[in-house]
């Protein structure tokens, strides 16, 4: 077993010597910052009003930076705005929910107070996660990792038959401590319990397994982008060979359209596509009746992904989707088990892991 990471730890040393050349690590943003910020908005927004004109604020569009638009003041951002600045000023934290529900004939619905957050964080120009807001986690992670809350409270996420939540509060963890040679993204909640019912965290000791249950919320993406950021260790994503999985795994390396704005800070680059690959159902045989149809919505999702510059320049990724597209089927991760009840765990990702089958 001593050389099952031979290849993963060449790809390590391989990506330790690009980022030494190129380290663009995000810094935190001050909390007098932020405040000094804020009080430009208010002191903009009095002058408007002092001068007999009505209030506007210029939003940059959270799609793309290239465009901006001017939006009425509302009693809605006055109260947000307030609320954070309160936040920051104290040192203290508060979810969504908390805000919401604080005053939700104001806003009216959670989905409201969630865009008028995102707003906010696109004009101040500062990450939501500086705003001292946060959204409770949906995300798990398990393996070779301890550390501590910014409460000072002891996480480690060593058992191999439970996980531990991600953490609400990302930017807060310290004092990480991982031995492990490389990180796995599993698309969905399902795959992820298999690998746990399976020992596979100790099966390939030492490794770290994270999922956001599907597309992944903030705090998943925050928390691989913080693993990354401390261990510099390869970061692997195994999703379903469907475009919605090719779309959630392009989310954590890529970004997203509705945070395009914070995708410096939310996504790793050098993400690499384990599995499922288009090309592995062939090469493995995958049961036919296992295989799904393309719907309309797949077609039309797998047309937008080979419209993308990102997917252009790479050969590897688009022969993977170019194949699938040709096929017009789909394959979910559950499929390899119709082969062998542990194939995936005992067989496919111990072998693409040890042989370097990653693109």
């Amino acid at each position: 077993m001593a050389d099952q990471f031979i290849e993963v730890d060449k790809l390590r040393d391989t990506l330790r010597e690009s980022l030494e050349k190129d380290d663009r690590r995000q810094e935190d943003i001050s909390r007098q910052d932020v405040l000094t910020r804020i009080e430009r908005v208010i002191q903009t927004i009095v002058f408007s009003v002092s001068e007999g004109e009505p209030p506007v604020l210029r939003l940059m569009n959270r799609c793309n930076w290239a465009s901006v638009r001017c939006v009425g003041v509302s009693s809605l951002i006055f109260k947000l705005l307030s609320v954070i600045y309160k936040l920051v000023q104290s040192d203290s934290y508060a979810t969504k929910r908390d805000i919401y529900y604080n005053d939700p004939q104001l806003f009216g619905s959670q989905k409201t107070l969630d865009s008028i957050l995102d707003d906010i964080s696109c004009m101040l120009k500062v990450p939501r996660r500086s705003l001292h807001v946060f959204a409770t986690s949906k995300g798990f992670i398990s393996g070779d990792l301890c550390y501590l809350e910014e409460d000072g409270t002891k996480v480690d996420c060593n058992s191999s038959s439970t996980a531990v939540p991600v953490s609400s509060n990302v930017n807060g963890i310290r004092n990480i401590v991982s031995a492990a040679k490389f990180i796995l993204i599993v698309e969905k909640d399902a795959t992820f319990q298999r690998l746990l019912d399976d020992a596979f965290c100790t099966r390939l000791s030492p490794c770290i397994i994270i999922t956001g249950k599907g597309v992944p919320d903030v705090n998943s993406r925050l928390m691989v982008r913080k693993l990354w950021d401390t261990l510099h260790i390869p970061v692997f994503a195994l999703v379903d060979a469907d475009p919605y999985g090719i779309e959630i795994m392009c989310i954590y390396k890529y970004g997203s359209r509705s945070l395009a704005f914070e995708a410096h800070s939310l996504t790793v680059p050098s993400v690499l596509w384990l599995g499922l690959l288009p090309s592995d159902i062939q090469r493995y045989r995958v049961p036919e009746e296992t295989l799904i149809p393309f719907s309309q919505a797949d077609e039309s999702k797998i047309n937008s992904l080979r419209t993308r510059d990102y997917i252009s320049c790479q050969p590897a990724w688009e022969r993977e989707i170019e194949a699938m597209q040709r096929l017009k089927q789909k394959a979910e991760i559950q499929s390899l088990s119709s082969i062998a009840p542990h194939f995936l765990t005992r067989v496919y990702l111990p072998n693409k892991l040890r042989y370097g089958g990653w693109i």
